[in-house]
């Protein structure tokens, strides 16, 4: 394998009834673009999702990551978290552009962070993804047309990349931690993960 990092896209596909429509399920580390009027869903605690789609040929995605913890080692805050954020990032726009989507017309919708991880040491990990997310496309140019992140509750998100629609719906009830346990594994593969040379991430 050339030295990167393995691609992820989303396996869960299902057809979701209330919709009426063919839909994926995407995971913590996973990401999905596609061409097709679909739905695409995720549910945040920390992690942020960046809905990206091109606006005049309807090419669209999401993706769900979260950085790394950096407190281990000290480890400088412009270094590995900010190099795995980058690498989430580009693998959705790149994918994207493969699809036909062209940059200049790329505009986003940015959701989670939430503070809902205990544990981590450093500064509230969702509010670094948050702020990471914002630095990201402000760099790159890509217009945020809408956000909801920060605040103490997961989100679940509902995304149809073919015309930008978003709808959400924070968890203010959420009666176990699976949320909670898929994020905290995630953070923990992340943990151990070799970020250089050849390294697969999941």
């Amino acid at each position: 394998m050339s030295q990167g990092f393995e691609e992820v896209l989303s396996p869960h596909r299902y057809y979701d009834k209330y919709f009426e429509i063919e839909a994926v399920k995407l995971l913590p580390g996973e990401y999905f673009a596609t061409q097709r009027d679909m739905l695409l869903v995720t549910v945040l605690g920390s992690c942020v999702s960046a809905c990206i789609r091109d606006r005049k040929h309807g090419i669209g995605g999401m993706n769900h990551f979260m950085l790394p913890d950096s407190s281990q080692d000290n480890m400088d805050p412009i270094g590995l978290p900010s190099r795995f954020g980058s690498y989430a990032m580009e693998m959705l726009i790149n994918h994207l552009i493969k699809l036909g989507a062209e940059r200049r017309n790329l505009e986003a919708k940015i959701f989670g962070g939430g503070q809902v991880l205990r544990g981590f040491t450093v500064s509230n990990i969702g509010e670094r993804n948050a702020d990471f997310v914002h630095q990201y496309l402000d760099a790159e140019r890509i217009p945020i047309l809408a956000e909801d992140l920060n605040d103490i509750y997961p989100r679940k998100v509902y995304y149809f990349p073919k015309t930008g629609r978003v709808l959400i719906k924070k968890l203010k009830s959420v009666h176990n931690d699976t949320i909670v346990q898929r994020e905290r594994e995630y953070g923990t593969r992340l943990s151990h993960a070799n970020f250089s040379g050849d390294a697969e991430l999941f």
